[in-house]
């Protein structure tokens, strides 16, 4: 857990006395330590160990500056000139730890004296999503953003803008990749941003014409509406400008909404009637738009073809704030079953009050049946509740038997928590549930941690996601453990596997396979080997690894720390066990070293040797949490259950359209 405690982030910025100082985005200079540095526009300087330029985050490109945590951190810019006229500055920023409080506002100094200007303290973590917007008095001769945050904040595309009319430039079409979901309210399928300049006497946006694709069965629609929200389609809408339920193919929408100074965000949002087919898509366009009474049209994308899925666990569902960390597995009858932490309180990891959930689909993943508790280790507040989560799923295609793993944490015995032992009171518990009834009933858990934790380590558990049943019977779950405290491996944690060869009597755990790897999933390879694909804390890609012994013995699979990207994150990874397809594989994550954004499916017919990029389908491109699972549906479509930012949502995809990209 982050702990916060005050510190004063001071920028100072003079500004000269010339029409616009437009969008600095910090991409021409040195991603290093920021000292003394003299532009066109003047001199910045900062104090060593106070900010500097960091590359692999921006907004426009590709860097930023960056304020650094702890107490007095100052960053100053000094120009040669006052600014006479009143004006607006604006930047965008990104806070850099969920933790609280966050405050930040700004002070403008005139005649030697410092006045607030405002407050900006929504500003979110991830993908610079705040834009923060301050009008200025006149006579002004410096700024000074003041910040309280222990990690400091982000700060990219920076510029002002002297009081003018203001004056629509172009209107631009904005089509990211974002299901819409069956339970969801105000689904964004499509915007558009009005780009202007000028801060005076702003327009209004008149009317809108939409028209709906052959492909949309608008009778399935619920509503539409009209939201105005970020240039990001997060859901945190600002205001509603019009909602319709009388939905029709080509329609208009009157308006009377006028413009703010600055770039605004616009967007279509629905809601699906239950009955809408996650095998459809909704297609829209957008036609005429009228402002201040002047035609435009949508430069750019100016249409959408949207996948159609359902919302497995909302936030609120069943007296739940949040849903995370899920598993996805297809049982010997047919049915899709998912798994996952119900997050009760609060989005943190254990020690908390969660419970291990099951949600049951019969219908390939349509609908999806009431949550089911699977474990729960009771409620006493004196022991954090008595916390169990991060669940792996696994079916024994033997028997039939279902199999769920988690990790008890009796009291803070969590990542953080654990210690060496073996006791409830010591160490972090790992156990296992099962169902032979398809989901619906599960039996008392079963602790078996003195089976196969070794005492000095500090913790073991499951990687979560889903386990395997080999061709010959033998059940495997992915699993990590942290060593001892001490050399040689200081407490680091370590991916491995966990086995029985007697469905499930008795339980075997291999060796780690390399340091600083956790959350991994593993798939049975055509010669019999095993692959383990792993998260890798040093970021960047995944660690993928070889065993033919069952985890005695590990080597570095080709593809290891080069192929797969990762933002250091939970993947999936799936054997398509379809003859007729041949040896396919199928990978899932956040396609990005940089944030869990772009959730995307990949196919190997390599035996996971490449990942073609043609064969890469982007399924969501928001920013969220990142965990996703793989199962099958049927011998021609494949399911993704995965994490926005406390939901769990669900997609299937044709195998055929996945191999055809």
């Amino acid at each position: 857990m982050l702990f916060m405690f005050p510190l004063r982030c001071l920028l100072s910025i003079f500004l000269l006395s010339i029409p616009v100082l437009a969008g600095e985005t910090f991409e021409s200079w040195p991603a290093q330590p920021l000292r003394d540095h003299v532009m066109d526009r003047g001199h910045l300087h900062a104090d060593e160990g106070h900010a500097e330029l960091i590359r692999g985050k921006g907004r426009s490109g590709h860097q930023c500056l960056k304020i650094s945590g702890g107490e007095n951190r100052c960053v100053e810019w000094s120009l040669p000139k006052v600014m006479e006229p009143a004006s607006t500055v604006e930047f965008w920023a990104e806070r850099w730890t969920r933790a609280e409080p966050f405050l930040f506002h700004l002070e403008a100094q005139r005649n030697g004296t410092w006045e607030k200007i405002g407050e900006k303290n929504d500003t979110v973590i991830g993908g610079f999503l705040t834009k923060a917007r301050f009008r200025l008095p006149t006579a002004v001769s410096a700024l000074r953003l003041v910040c309280t945050s222990k990690a400091g904040v982000l700060i990219d595309d920076l510029s002002w803008n002297p009081d003018a009319p203001m004056r629509v430039t172009e209107v631009k079409g904005v089509t990211p990749v974002t299901p819409v979901m069956i339970r969801g309210k105000d689904q964004p399928v499509m915007g558009f941003s009005v780009v202007s300049e000028g801060n005076l006497r702003p327009p209004s946006i008149e009317s809108l014409t939409l028209t709906w694709d052959d492909t949309t069965q608008i009778e399935k629609i619920e509503s539409i509406a009209l939201v105005r929200g970020h240039a990001e389609p997060d859901g945190r809408w600002h205001e509603t400008l019009a909602t319709h339920r009388e939905i029709k193919r080509t329609m208009s929408l009157p308006l009377h909404h006028e413009l703010i100074p600055e770039e605004g965000h616009f967007w279509v949002v629905v809601q699906l009637q239950p009955g809408a087919s996650i095998d459809r898509r909704i297609g829209l366009s957008i036609g005429e738009i009228i402002i201040g009474g002047e035609k435009f049209a949508a430069t750019g994308h100016a249409s959408a073809s949207q996948r159609i899925g359902a919302a497995v666990r909302l936030r609120g569902d069943d007296g739940s704030k949040f849903y995370r960390i899920p598993g996805l597995v297809r049982s010997k009858r047919g049915t899709l079953l998912a798994v996952y932490d119900v997050r009760y309180d609060q989005s943190g990891d254990l020690p908390a009050n969660i419970d291990i959930g099951i949600s049951r689909s019969t219908d390939g993943g349509q609908t999806w049946g009431p949550m089911i508790i699977a474990i729960d280790r009771g409620k006493d507040t004196l022991y954090g509740f008595d916390g169990v989560g991060d669940p792996a799923i696994l079916c024994d295609e033997r028997s039939g038997r279902l199999w769920v793993a988690g990790l008890w944490s009796h009291g803070n015995r969590a990542w953080h928590g654990s210690g060496p032992g073996l006791q409830p009171e010591e160490t972090g518990q790992l156990m296992l549930a099962y169902s032979d009834d398809d989901g619906m009933t599960w039996s008392q858990p079963r602790n078996i941690t003195r089976e196969v934790k070794q005492a000095e380590w500090r913790l073991l558990l499951n990687g979560p996601g889903a386990g395997i049943c080999l061709r010959d019977g033998t059940l495997v779950f992915a699993a990590q453990y942290r060593a001892a405290d001490g050399p040689p491996h200081q407490g680091k944690p370590f991916s491995t596997i966990l086995w029985s060869k007697d469905q499930g009597i008795t339980w075997h755990l291999g060796k780690g396979v390399k340091i600083d790897t956790t959350e991994a999933q593993v798939a049975e390879l055509p010669d019999g080997s095993l692959m383990l694909n792993c998260r890798d804390n040093r970021g960047g890609s995944r660690t993928v690894m070889i065993t033919r012994d069952l985890g005695k013995t590990w080597t570095t699979h080709a593809t290891d720390r080069s192929a797969l990207r990762e933002p250091i994150c939970m993947a999936s990874l799936l054997r398509w066990q379809n003859a007729a397809d041949g040896n396919l594989y199928f990978f899932s994550n956040p396609d990005s070293t940089q944030a869990r954004h772009r959730m995307t499916i990949k196919v190997s017919d390599d035996a996971a040797m490449t990942w073609p990029e043609k064969r890469h389908t982007l399924y969501d491109e928001r920013t969220g949490f990142g965990y996703s699972c793989l199962a099958p549906v049927n011998d021609k479509i494949i399911g993704v259950i995965y994490e926005s930012a406390g939901d769990l949502l669900f997609l299937r995809f044709p195998i055929n359209e996945l191999l055809q990209k």
